[in-house]
């Protein structure tokens, strides 16, 4: 029995490659599934962990139709999609942010989520935007390819194959809030520190390459919680794109992916054919970190190789500085070269509350509005005063440079912050005291350091509508860490394009057939 589960495991990673896009049916069910060895309840996209691979060319038009066909008690039944990445420029109704641009999709419902990439080109995902349900297994890859990529000449392979994605697990459903994962997942698959597994020998994810051949590898943060420490023994990673966004060439031996970050790598094939381990150590304070038994890792197998397990051993020795990461375009940040010198200069202040297990910015924890933002921005309520969730509101003028002066939090972090709508200049990384008004990296997600660290990024107000910025361990916010910027909204209703009759509907039908209440 134990052979046909695995085979079943082999045979599920098979069927992760399917793939859909720019336009496709996305059906969300449950489903159990063992993708280390302990069979438990998931919430799935196309039936698989990850879902299917979501892709499309730069300029294009996705049109996914997302239907709800869940109906397991034990775990959330509404849900939402958000594009994690996609700027949803004149489509903020489309972002899938639950209760921010929309109300979830009840059970037995579908919504098509219609949007442009526009000017977008890279690595994103996508995954459920309502409370902790993605922890579920609600997550996927999305890639924009680029017909005029300005490295294609450095690559030989990209495509499905070279895609990989990092995901903790958990052997209990999110609604529980489990304490710590306890599986790192590879594409799918891995080995668990849990002692509620009888055999650990469960199949391992495998990267196959050809001697001789340069790969991009497209390394996807998918995790809930656990930041991981990513290296591909004996062989060097040449970053070219964070988040969706070029950068000048940087070549590291191992690399920090935090949850909700994205790198795109150019791994040349040229050590012997062999086996090699593929690590994703977890940091230590957040899931059990190490490679006994083959924990947390995969296999890069090169062809010809024999079909076992790698015996490599590697130490790194030029691991990624993020202060040399910078924008292949050598785009300086808006606003003038000095700490404030924006048009708007907002602190973010974090703190952790010992007595009531919530997080707070700047002194409040955020609680989702009973009507979205956007709803309440398009009904012509602009004022912050009026706005709600009150006190998580931030208005934004169109057309101005904006600083985010992030004050870092220990407890529970580092904390990745995610920014919807827009990517930002990072000017200070948390874990440096140089700031760079030159060319600093552009990107979406950020890790915001420890106490006594300061992150600052810097972005231009082009794209009206209410955005998220919130902690993408999504356990926290759950627990309160985020907050909205209402971007011009005065010009939202503008600046968007006309909302579908089937978005009016999401609203009436969530109040009236909420599923998820027992748990709210």
């Amino acid at each position: 029995m134990l052979r046909n589960l695995l085979l079943v495991l082999e045979l599920l990673w098979v069927v992760n490659a399917a793939k859909i896009g720019p336009v496709g049916e996305l059906v969300i069910n449950n489903k159990g599934i063992a993708p280390d060895g302990f069979l438990r309840p998931s919430t799935l996209a196309g039936d698989t962990f990850p879902g299917p691979v979501i892709v499309g060319k730069k300029g294009d038009r996705f049109k996914i139709n997302v239907t709800n066909n869940l109906i397991d008690p034990s775990m959330y039944r509404a849900t939402t999609i958000h594009w994690h990445g996609i700027f949803q420029n004149g489509t903020n109704w489309a972002d899938g942010g639950a209760m921010v641009s929309q109300c979830p999709i009840v059970q037995n419902a579908s919504f098509l989520y219609d949007f442009n990439v526009f000017d977008q080109a890279g690595t994103f995902w996508y995954h459920s935007h309502y409370s902790v349900q993605y922890c579920d297994g609600l997550r996927g890859a999305f890639i924009v390819y680029d017909p005029q990529d300005p490295y294609k000449h450095l690559y030989d392979v990209d495509d499905e194959s070279t895609i990989i994605t990092l995901a903790d697990w958990y052997h209990l459903v999110a609604v529980q809030h489990p304490a710590q994962p306890v599986t790192t997942l590879i594409n799918g698959l891995g080995r668990t520190s849990a002692k509620d597994v009888n055999n650990t020998n469960t199949p391992l994810a495998v990267v196959s390459v050809t001697q001789g051949k340069r790969y991009r590898f497209r390394i996807i943060g998918l995790s809930c919680d656990s930041p991981y420490n990513f290296t591909i023994h004996d062989h060097n990673l040449t970053i070219i794109e964070t988040d969706g966004e070029y950068t000048t060439p940087v070549v590291v031996d191992s690399l920090w992916v935090y949850a909700g970050q994205r790198y795109s790598v150019i791994v040349n094939a040229t050590q012997p054919v062999n086996n090699y381990w593929i690590r994703a150590d977890p940091l230590s304070t957040r899931q059990t970190p190490g490679f006994e038994g083959g924990r947390n890792s995969a296999i890069l197998r090169y062809a010809g190789a024999p079909v076992k397990e790698p015996a490599t051993n590697a130490m790194s020795k030029h691991p990624l500085n993020e202060t040399n990461l910078h924008n292949r375009q050598h785009n300086k940040p808006p606003g003038e070269p000095r700490l404030g010198g924006a048009d708007i200069v907002i602190p973010i202040q974090q703190r952790y509350h010992e007595d009531t297990k919530f997080f707070d910015i700047n002194n409040v924890t955020f609680r989702p509005p009973t009507v979205p933002v956007l709803l309440q921005i398009l009904n012509g309520t602009y004022d912050v005063d009026h706005l709600m969730p009150e006190g998580s509101i931030y208005k934004l003028k169109a057309n101005s440079s904006v600083e985010l002066q992030i004050h870092g939090l220990s407890r529970g972090g580092p904390h990745p912050y995610h920014l919807h709508g827009h990517a930002f200049y990072v000017v200070k990384e948390a874990y440096s005291n140089t700031f760079n008004w030159d060319n600093p990296v552009y990107r979406d997600t950020i890790n915001t350091g420890l106490d006594s660290n300061l992150t600052v990024v810097r972005f231009f107000t082009d794209n009206s509508g209410p955005w998220f910025l919130h902690c993408h361990i999504d356990w926290h916010i759950d627990m309160g860490l985020a907050i909205v910027f209402a971007e011009d909204p005065e010009g939202t209703k503008a600046h968007n394009k006309p909302i579908p009759p089937a978005f009016n509907q999401l609203c009436p039908a969530y109040e009236a057939h909420n599923p998820d209440k027992a748990y709210q």
